[in-house]
């Protein structure tokens, strides 16, 4: 919760603080409040919101009395004002008679000439947080209509589906569908479904086909990881995650997982792989040649040719996709102007001591680390102590098995011998039987001596 307030914080500061600039004449400040009254921006949740001239002129004063600790939101502290008994009475008469809703358990409450009736929004409220908020035969029926997109990259969908095991191991498919045209920007063959690995599909896909207005992905761990939120903010995509156990929400990449395992695992099966970095040629190879030129049912078109009817999309600049994939983690920096990531310790500058830092790095090289403050870079951190070079979710793939070199050592000895010997075998039984041979007798010293 308090990172929230901080990115909050944040997000209030970086529109205000070019406006609060004392340098600035009434009429600059006026023209440039109105510009950025104007504009759509990235929110702290990633999604794009406009802020009014007002809010702005707020946050402006605000900061120049209190700085930015004045942006931050303060949590709220508010005493419950229902009374225990009160709701105590809902919930006995919700068991009573499961039925009820929370209209009709507020109608009856106020039948009873119950003194303090809360509101029936408040009622909800508490049977949403008892778990009463469903009907006793489970969750009523819900009614699901179709929805595309009106246009390419309006709405992706990203999904992990379990694929065959390989070289021993369990792989999966982490792959991402635009829902206008069917098309797969980015997908990846992977041993494990985790964020580093999730957000290499997600690059790929960017860096190709263009950036997504809004990306609607799973509940799972690697979707919901700080990382990814980080990355979609940079781009200005919004993240959306799906309503739990509704696979319906997702058809469309669900669908096309089945085209997976119907026209493309069968066939993997059949002929064999040996590793993960085969699959994803393999794989890479049948997209691009069979279903992005295959003629889908429901549209009447291919997917390439629904996703380039209006031209080349347009890509992001290296520089923006190197900043969007790049990781960061928030600090404190001790007093000896130091902090701590993963094991390694970095020097920053002193006048960062006590102050909470962002540190930004590439997550296979945490040597390299760039501290920034209130959105501002503050330099590269000085290594101190190095005790690893990668973040720790950045595993990398399996090594592929090495390719035998058809080289035998001993048949080599054995050849050599062999030409050595030029076909001759070595007579043991003649060596043994000179070694049982008595030899002569030779005469003794003392015999030689009298002679």
């Amino acid at each position: 919760m308090e990172d929230r307030r901080r990115d909050i914080g944040l997000f209030r500061y970086s529109l205000s603080r070019e406006a609060a600039d004392p340098a600035l004449t009434k009429a600059e400040r006026g023209a440039l409040v109105r510009a950025l009254a104007a504009m759509e921006h990235a929110g702290p949740d990633g999604r794009r919101v406009r802020v009014g001239r007002s809010t702005l002129d707020r946050w402006i004063r605000t900061w120049r009395a209190g700085g930015f600790e004045a942006l931050v939101p303060q949590p709220r502290r508010a005493d419950p004002r229902t009374e225990k008994a009160a709701l105590d009475l809902a919930e006995s008469l919700k068991r009573e008679l499961p039925e009820r809703t929370a209209a009709q358990v507020l109608r009856v409450m106020v039948e009873a000439g119950t003194v303090a009736v809360p509101s029936e929004r408040t009622i909800q409220r508490h049977f949403a947080r008892l778990g009463l908020n469903r009907r006793p035969d489970g969750a009523p029926v819900r009614v699901f209509g179709r929805y595309e997109a009106s246009t390419r990259n309006e709405r992706w969908f990203g999904d992990a589906m379990h694929g065959p095991v390989v070289a021993g191991k369990k792989t999966y498919l982490l792959a991402n569908i635009d829902d206008y045209s069917r098309l797969v920007p980015g997908c990846r063959w992977c041993s494990s479904e985790d964020t580093i690995r999730m957000e290499a599909a997600l690059r790929a896909g960017v860096a190709a086909r263009g950036v997504p207005k809004v990306l609607v992905v799973d509940n799972g761990a690697a979707y919901r990881d700080a990382q990814l939120h980080r990355a979609c903010a940079v781009l200005g995509i919004r993240l959306v995650h799906a309503r739990p156990r509704t696979p319906t929400t997702k058809g469309k990449i669900e669908r096309f997982f089945e085209t997976v395992r119907s026209g493309f695992v069968v066939e993997l099966e059949a002929r064999g792989v040996s590793d993960v970095t085969e699959l994803n040629r393999l794989f890479s190879a049948w997209v691009e040649v069979d279903y992005h030129r295959r003629r889908h049912s429901e549209t009447k078109a291919t997917p390439l040719e629904r996703f380039m009817a209006t031209g080349p999309p347009e890509l992001p600049s290296a520089a923006l996709l190197h900043e969007a994939f790049l990781w960061s983690e928030f600090r404190r920096v001790t007093k000896t102007s130091t902090v701590s990531l993963h094991a390694n310790s970095f020097e920053v500058d002193a006048a960062l001591v006590g102050r909470r830092v962002e540190l930004v790095f590439d997550p296979y090289d945490l040597t390299t680390i760039e501290v920034r403050f209130e959105g501002r870079s503050m330099g590269s951190a000085v290594p101190v102590v190095i005790g690893r070079h990668t973040h720790p979710k950045a595993r990398p793939e399996a090594a592929p098995a090495p390719v035998p070199t058809g080289i035998e050592y001993l048949d080599l000895l054995e050849a050599r011998r062999a030409a050595e010997l030029d076909g001759q075998r070595i007579g043991y039984r003649a060596i043994s039987e000179d070694d049982d041979q008595p030899d002569e007798e030779q005469p003794d010293e003392e015999e030689e001596t009298e002679r």
